[in-house]
C-alpha cells in the first residue's frame, strides 16, 4: 500500500546535499557573520555594565572610582547619586532599545520585502555602527553625559539593528529549502550565540583601557562587516543564473519513482500554480501584506509563544554577566568570560533539536519536551554554589534548553511560516514574517528586562529566576495547540505506515 507523498518521509540531506553550491557556502557565511556582528555589538553593552556603572555613580560611593579616573573627573561624570539608579537607568536603556528594536522588526521586514534585502542589512549594519561608536566611545572620549542623548542614541540603534534578523532570515530562506531545514538553520542560528561569544571575548580583551575602547573595537568590526556584506551577498540564487527554491523542491518531488499518480491531485495542482505564481513574481514580485501574514497558520501562536521565550533568553543576554558579578563577587571580565558557556549551549541546542525536527518533520514536539526540560534547569541554575566550573556546566545546560527552542522558534520556524502552501506564489513573504515573530518577541523582551531590574531591586535574584520559568511555561502553554496538532499527524502517519507494511 502506498503513502500518500506527503505523509512519505523524504531524505531530508539528499536534495540539501545535491543543490549545495560554493553559493550556498558564501550566503551562509556571509549571513552568519554579519548577525554575529550585530549581536557582538550589543553584547558589549550588557558586557561593560559594570564599568559604566561606576563611571556613572560619585567616588565616595565607589570604591573603584580612584582606580579608574581622577577625583574630579567623576564628580563631573557623575548622573546618578547611587549605583542602584544607574543600574535602573541600564535596565531602561535594554527596555528602550527593545522596544524601538521590536517597532523596527515590523517595519524592517515590511521593507526587507519591497527592497533590496543586500541594501537594507549593509545600511543597516554600517549604521548601528556608528551609533554604538557615538554612544560608548565618543561621548567617553569628549567626557559627555546626558541620559537623555543615551537614550536617544539607544533609539536610534534599535531601529538599525531592526534591518538585521528578517533580511537575513529571508536571504537564507531563497537559498535553502525545507529538506534539511532544521539542521541547516539550527547550526546557521548559532550566529547568535557565536555574536555573543565575540562580543564578550573582545570587551574582556580591551576592557582594562577602558569600556570605550569595547564599543571602539566592535564597532570598527561591524562597520567593516557592512561594507563586505554590501559587495558580496547574493540575495537570491536567481542573481546567478540558478533555479528557483521552489522549482527545485518540485523536481526532488518528481523524482520519487514510487510516488502514486492517484491522490496526489491537489500537490500537483499546488506546483502548477507556484510555477506560474513564480514567473509572475520574476516580472513583477508582489510582497504579502502585513495583516495577510499575521492570518497565516501558526504566526500569532509562534509569535506569542516567542515573545515569553525571548524574554528568558534576552534576559541571560542583557544580565548574566551582571548577574554573575554582583550575585558572586565576581570580576567583571570573568563573568564576561564565564557568561559565553550559556551561548555554548544555546548553539548546540539548537543544532541538535533542528535535526531531530527533520527527522520527525515536526517542530512543536520538540520545543515542548526541550522547554519542559528548561524549566528544571533554570530552577537548578537559580541554586548553583558559588563555584566556576559548576556553575558553567549548568549554564550549558540551561542555554541547551533555552537558547535552542529560541533559535528555531526565530529561524527555522519563522521560514517555515513564510514559505507555507498559503504564499508558495510570493517569496517576499518571508521577510515579512520573521518580522512579525522577531517583532512581537521583541516587546515581550523589552518588558522582561525592565521587569528584570524591578524585581531584582525589591525582591532579589531568586524571584527573577521564578518569573524566567513562568515565562517558559507560558511558551508552552501558547505553542500546546500545535503541539497537540502535530502529535495526533505524528500518530496518524504512524498508524498509516503500520497498514502500507
Amino acid at each position: 500500500m502506498a503513502l500518500p507523498g506527503s505523509l512519505r518521509r523524504q531524505p531530508a540531506n539528499r536534495g540539501l546535499v545535491s543543490r549545495c553550491t560554493h553559493h550556498h557556502i558564501v550566503v551562509f557565511l556571509l549571513t552568519f557573520f554579519s548577525y554575529s556582528l550585530l549581536h557582538a555589538s550589543r553584547k558589549t553593552f550588557s558586557n561593560v555594565k559594570v564599568s559604566i556603572s561606576s563611571q556613572w555613580t560619585p567616588s565616595c560611593l565607589n570604591s573603584t572610582a580612584p582606580e579608574l579616573r581622577p577625583y574630579e573627573l567623576w564628580n563631573s561624570s557623575r548622573l546618578f547619586p547611587n549605583a542602584e539608579e544607574a543600574t535602573l537607568f541600564l535596565g531602561t536603556l535594554d527596555t528602550i532599545f527593545l522596544f524601538s528594536y521590536a517597532v523596527g522588526l515590523f517595519v524592517s521586514g515590511i521593507v526587507g520585502d519591497r527592497l533590496n534585502l543586500r541594501w537594507v542589512l549593509s545600511f543597516g549594519m554600517c549604521s548601528s555602527a556608528l551609533v554604538v561608536f557615538f554612544f560608548g566611545t565618543l561621548t567617553e572620549w569628549l567626557h559627555f553625559y546626558n541620559k537623555w542623548f543615551y537614550c536617544c542614541l539607544w533609539v536610534v540603534n534599535g531601529l538599525l539593528q531592526s534591518t538585521g534578523w528578517p533580511c537575513v532570515v529571508a536571504v537564507m530562506g531563497n537559498w535553502f529549502g525545507k529538506a534539511g531545514r532544521g539542521f541547516v538553520f539550527g547550526l546557521w542560528s548559532a550566529c547568535a550565540s557565536v555574536g555573543n561569544i565575540l562580543g564578550a571575548f573582545l570587551a574582556s580583551c580591551v576592557l582594562k583601557y577602558g569600556y570605550e575602547y569595547a564599543f571602539l573595537v566592535t564597532a570598527s568590526v561591524q562597520f567593516a562587516g557592512g561594507v563586505i556584506v554590501f559587495f558580496g551577498l547574493l540575495t537570491s540564487p536567481k542573481e546567478v543564473g540558478l533555479p528557483e527554491l521552489g522549482a527545485d523542491e518540485d523536481a526532488v518531488v518528481e523524482e520519487d519513482a514510487n510516488r502514486p499518480l492517484m491522490g496526489s491531485d491537489d500537490a500537483d495542482d499546488d506546483d502548477r500554480n507556484y510555477s506560474v505564481q513564480a514567473a509572475d513574481a520574476d516580472n513583477q514580485p508582489k510582497a504579502i501584506g502585513f495583516f495577510q501574514a499575521c492570518c497565516l497558520p501558526g504566526v500569532v501562536l509562534y509569535s506569542l509563544a516567542y515573545a515569553c521565550l525571548k524574554l528568558v533568553n534576552y534576559s541571560f543576554f542583557f544580565w548574566l554577566p551582571f548577574y554573575l558579578s554582583n550575585n558572586f563577587g565576581w570580576k567583571e571580565a570573568e563573568a564576561d568570560q564565564l557568561s559565553i558557556w550559556y551561548d555554548v549551549g544555546g548553539i548546540v541546542g539548537g543544532t541538535i533539536q533542528g535535526l531531530i525536527s527533520d527527522v520527525l518533520q515536526k517542530r512543536a514536539p520538540v520545543l515542548a519536551i526541550s522547554l519542559l526540560f528548561a524549566v528544571g534547569s533554570l530552577f537548578g541554575y537559580s541554586r548553583s554554589p558559588n563555584s566556576k566550573p559548576i556553575n558553567a556546566v549548568i549554564m550549558t545546560i540551561t542555554g541547551f534548553f533555552i537558547g535552542g527552542p529560541s533559535n528555531m522558534i526565530s529561524s527555522a520556524i519563522s521560514a517555515d511560516l513564510g514559505r507555507q502552501d498559503l504564499v508558495k506564489g510570493s517569496s517576499e513573504a518571508l521577510a515579512t514574517v520573521t518580522g512579525i515573530v522577531d517583532g512581537t518577541g521583541s516587546i515581550g523582551a523589552a518588558v522582561g528586562q525592565y521587569l528584570v531590574s524591578l524585581i531584582q531591586e525589591n525582591l532579589g535574584w531568586m524571584w527573577v529566576f521564578y518569573f524566567f520559568i513562568l515565562m517558559t511555561s507560558s511558551t508552552i502553554l501558547f505553542i500546546s495547540p500545535l503541539i497537540v496538532r502535530e502529535i495526533r499527524l505524528l500518530l496518524h502517519e504512524r498508524r498509516l505506515r503500520m497498514l502500507a507494511e
